[in-house]
């Protein structure tokens, strides 16, 4: 996420940070490059000038340049602006004591609303509601069907009609709501290519008639500008209460999450990370802008750590460290749970310097679970349990069993056993009850 930019910002901090001595020509020299970097990623002009004067009007304060570290100084100010450009602090989703609360996604066809109504179901299930997805786009051909696979692999209800009109099926899945005990509702509405009057007067509509709890702008991640254009649109038409960025786990060159709050006046209220139904985190200004500076997001990575973790088998773990009992089952248990954190590139992304040239070049290969996999899945239980018999034979079924080269076990194998050793001194380190591998 925003690697590009990471990267071309380090490298003004680099500069700033050679000089024992700032100046207000250097520092003058530093915010040009960053607004130069700033312009690359398709932030909008009138943000990137208010953002550079504001950093400035702080940067060239006294303080700041007689400090004994002036370059940690403004990468602090630097820090402090984003965090205000992008909204200060988070803003949740509301959810009402009426049944049902309802949320209505908006935004132009091929934004991501369908899967992220699904993300948003299975977000809203953990927490201990009972969402439906309601399937009020009837233009798109196949809509209807996707929303439905959606809602099997979340296990939430759909609520669809192709014989009634959008407004109609929204306004049946709140009697549905109300009926079966159902408290959130979430409408996947219909997208254009382009803004047009007749999709606005439908929303409008929708909005009229069913008095919507949250309206949700989804804006594409990775088109820059053209989300940040298309959300002050949609803001003058449909006044939504909050913005949902899609597709941050892709080549997102940061246009739209550095522009887009500013813009509208409306807070980012969650984003989408990944492919998966889970793959959805509520949005911290804070969090992003240390994530943009290369200093991580641990927070966040400790959270994922936490839902990931099973609290009844990490104390069984524990126990057998203890013992130093640890087996291939165990660690491939422990891979299962690190696998629900996300993929590795999320997850080393956010520990801190992740983002910048001190990672460039690190092959994060989630690959390479799968091998890790495929080699475990090819043992019998005696030898998960005591890989010190897997012998030469042994060796080359595994290996033909998975796919994989008797070079590829011999290596899983002997980092194993490295692990072990490093096992037996667990307790003097202390981690108690943390996954091996986090």
């Amino acid at each position: 996420m925003f690697q590009d930019l990471s990267e071309k910002l380090e490298g003004v901090f680099k500069k700033l940070r050679g000089h024992g001595k700032l100046t207000e020509k250097n520092v003058s020299d530093a915010l040009k490059e960053v607004r130069r970097v700033l312009l690359e990623a398709d932030v909008n002009y009138k943000v990137a000038k208010t953002f550079i004067a504001a950093v400035q009007e702080r940067a060239l304060g006294q303080k700041v340049l007689k400090s004994i570290t002036p370059g940690q100084q403004i990468v602090k100010i630097i820090h402090d602006e984003l965090v205000n450009l992008m909204g200060r602090s988070d803003v949740p989703l509301k959810i009402s004591g009426a049944i049902p609360s309802i949320i209505m996604l908006s935004g132009l066809q091929g934004s991501g609303k369908t899967t992220l109504a699904g993300k948003l179901g299975l977000f809203l299930k953990k927490k201990g509601h009972k969402p439906v997805l309601v399937a009020a786009d009837i233009y798109r051909p196949a809509a209807v069907r996707q929303l439905e696979i959606v809602g099997e692999n979340i296990d939430v209800p759909v609520i669809s009609d192709g014989k009634k009109s959008a407004v109609d099926i929204c306004l049946s899945a709140v009697d549905f709501c109300r009926e079966h005990g159902h408290d959130v509702a979430i409408f996947d509405t219909a997208g254009r290519l382009h803004i047009d009057e007749a999709m606005m007067n439908e929303l409008l509509e929708i909005k009229k008639k069913t008095n919507p709890t949250e309206i949700l702008f989804v804006a594409d991640g990775m088109t820059g500008q053209d989300a940040v254009n298309t959300a002050k649109e949609f803001q003058n038409w449909l006044d939504f209460d909050g913005i949902v960025l899609t597709k941050m786990d892709g080549d997102a060159r940061g246009g739209a999450a550095l522009s887009i709050r500013m813009v509208t006046n409306k807070p980012i209220k969650l984003i989408s990370t990944g492919e998966k139904f889970d793959a959805l985190e509520t949005f911290h200004p804070e969090r992003m802008a240390s994530r943009i500076l290369g200093m991580g997001d641990v927070v966040t990575l400790v959270e994922k750590a936490q839902e990931a973790v099973d609290r009844e088998q990490a104390a069984k773990l524990e126990k057998k460290l203890r013992r130093q009992q640890f087996t291939l089952q165990d660690f491939y248990d422990q891979l299962q749970q690190i696998k629900k954190m996300g993929p590795l590139s999320q997850i080393v992304s956010m520990l801190p310097g992740a983002q910048g040239k001190m990672m460039k070049g690190l092959d994060v290969d989630d690959g390479a679970l799968v091998k890790i996999e495929a080699i475990i899945n090819s043992m019998t239980p005696e030898e998960r349990q005591r890989p010190h018999i897997i012998d030469g034979s042994r060796r080359k079924r595994i290996s033909r069993g998975s796919g994989t080269s008797i070079q590829d076990v011999n290596q899983l194998l002997k980092q194993f056993k490295m692990m072990q050793k490093m096992m037996k001194n667990i307790n003097k380190i202390g981690f108690k009850g943390l996954p091996i591998g986090f």
